[in-house]
């Protein structure tokens, strides 16, 4: 998908970019694929517990088919289409027993194409197999952590992840973080790469854009009053005075995630170093 340049006749057109979707070839969603999409702006009981969230355009759900559930039958690729609830575009399938369901569209698929979910199968992009009969090297996505659960992993705009090695029941699978992971043989993974690789080097140029897509706007706390930032206060310009903390006076340096979790054994290489 290329990317388009605007002629600069407002100041924040002059550094906007975007994409051209020349890739799309269906402007409506699939009705029967549809469903209501309910937002929350970052709060909980009316209490706003995550900053920076809220307004946005209104959105319907596309509901995706990350499972690749439909073993062993053929599918025809319907259409591409542009999903606003994620940075890649999906692909309409019409299977041959005439159920129809949305997923990701892999890098190079067009309409008619014809694609497979199954055990063993062509390894061509958009087919959907277990990681244990993917040759090493291959590019995948969607893959899943745990055999039936869905794809969890990969599964944004230009992302793919490589079949690094095989060993015993488990695969080695090299993540677009460089992290190495270990994955169980029987999880499911679709061949290839994520399309729309263009996504990530467009510009938004102005507030106006960002604000459509749901995101407000964020205050320094060194430019807040010292009652709401306990970086506040001050005349003139001044630093923090302390060390760097949050809104509600945590130290922003103390790391949450928990190391410890069962799942830690499964990762071979973190994506940072310890």
């Amino acid at each position: 998908m290329s990317i388009k340049q605007f002629k600069p006749t407002t100041p924040s057109q002059r550094f906007k970019t975007g994409l051209m979707f020349d890739e799309i070839t269906k402007t409506k969603p699939e009705k029967s694929l549809v469903g209501r999409l309910t937002r929350t702006a970052g709060r909980s009981h009316g209490m706003v517990t995550v900053y920076g969230r809220g307004g946005g355009h209104k959105r319907n759900l596309r509901m995706i088919d990350f499972k690749r559930k439909k073993k062993d039958i053929r599918a025809l690729v319907a259409s591409i289409e542009y999903d606003p609830n994620r940075s890649a575009n999906i692909a309409l399938l019409h299977y041959e027993d005439g159920e129809k369901s949305y997923i990701l569209a892999p890098n190079g698929i067009k309409v008619g194409d014809k694609i497979q979910s199954s055990e063993k199968t062509e390894v061509k992009s958009g087919n959907s197999m277990p990681i244990q009969n993917i040759p090493i090297g291959s590019f995948i996505h969607n893959i899943e952590l745990t055999p039936g659960s869905g794809g969890k992993i990969v599964r944004s705009a230009g992302a793919s992840a490589i079949v690094a090695a095989k060993e015993g029941k488990y695969v080695h699978i090299k993540l677009p973080s460089k992290e190495i992971r270990k994955i169980h043989g029987s999880c499911f993974a679709t061949i290839g790469q994520i399309g729309n690789i263009d996504w990530k080097n467009t510009s938004a140029g102005k507030a106006g854009k960002m604000r459509h897509l749901g995101k407000r706007p964020k205050v320094r706390g060194v430019a807040m009053d010292p009652g709401s930032h306990p970086h506040g206060g001050g005349e003139g310009k001044s630093g923090t005075g302390m060390n760097p903390k949050t809104r509600s006076g945590k130290s922003a340096f103390k790391k949450t995630r928990n190391r410890n979790k069962p799942s830690a054994k499964f990762i071979l290489k973190r994506r940072n170093k310890r």
